[in-house]
């Protein structure tokens, strides 16, 4: 679904980024490991073209989105819920979901399988965003990324702040969307993650970044015997 090849970015003078290669398969949940700093942020950025890349390719399902607007990105199918969630704090649950639908003609319900994945957000379906607790916000985050029925979703740290309880829930979700998708149509999940159990729960492939770089990669049910966790800590 994704495919990232000699990706390159800078701030300023600094070398951020430096010629990653990567792929995210439909089905996968790939999970990107590293200390704060290393660069992950600034790769979900570029993917989802709210910073220009500087040299590499973005492809998106066989497809050239490198120089693609965040705007095109989403109408060609890639969610994206940003570190700190940023959901509109002044405008209702639903409101918050309908932003999700913005370029689908005015007349879209919002999916009612959003309301399954999280049963929290039809009892509050008319509070302002901004009365929720945190987990709730990163809940309807997630949902409002999903609204529009996309292919690859990805995800900053959506664990950051979070109540284990809803952690949980969080985790089942993503599961089911790797596996189940929306609608039927599975998708690729692509999730930054400083949180070590929580990823290596859901990672199919895993990534570790050390100064712009993929210094480990492989299979989920490899991570511990890889030592993964004592490579976040170095």
């Amino acid at each position: 679904m994704l495919q990232v090849h000699g990706l390159n970015q800078y701030y300023g003078g600094s070398h951020i980024l430096r010629g990653l290669d990567f792929e995210a398969k439909v089905g996968e949940v790939t999970v990107i490991l590293g200390r704060n700093g290393v660069g992950k942020t600034t790769l979900l950025k570029s993917l989802m073209g709210v910073v220009p890349v500087k040299s590499g390719t973005v492809t998106l399902d066989g497809t050239d989105i490198t120089r693609d607007t965040p705007y095109d990105r989403v109408r060609r199918g890639v969610g994206y819920v940003p570190q700190g969630r940023e959901i509109f704090g002044r405008l209702t649950v639903e409101d918050n979901l309908l932003m999700g639908l913005a370029y689908k003609k005015s007349s879209t319900p919002i999916p009612a399988e959003l309301f399954e994945l999280f049963p929290v957000l039809k009892q509050m379906i008319h509070r302002r965003g901004g009365d929720l607790s945190g987990g709730q916000q990163q809940q309807l985050a997630i949902a409002r990324a999903l609204a529009a029925g996309p292919k690859l979703l990805i995800l900053d740290e959506p664990t950051e702040g979070i109540q284990p309880s809803i952690i949980k829930d969080i985790g089942r979700v993503l599961r089911l969307l790797a596996e189940r998708g929306m609608n039927g149509q599975r998708m690729a999940v692509v999730l930054v993650e400083q949180y070590y159990d929580f990823a290596e729960e859901l990672a199919d492939q895993y990534l570790v970044m050390e100064r712009g770089e993929v210094i480990a990669r492989g299979r989920g049910h490899e991570m511990q015997a890889n030592g993964v966790r004592q490579l976040m800590s170095i």
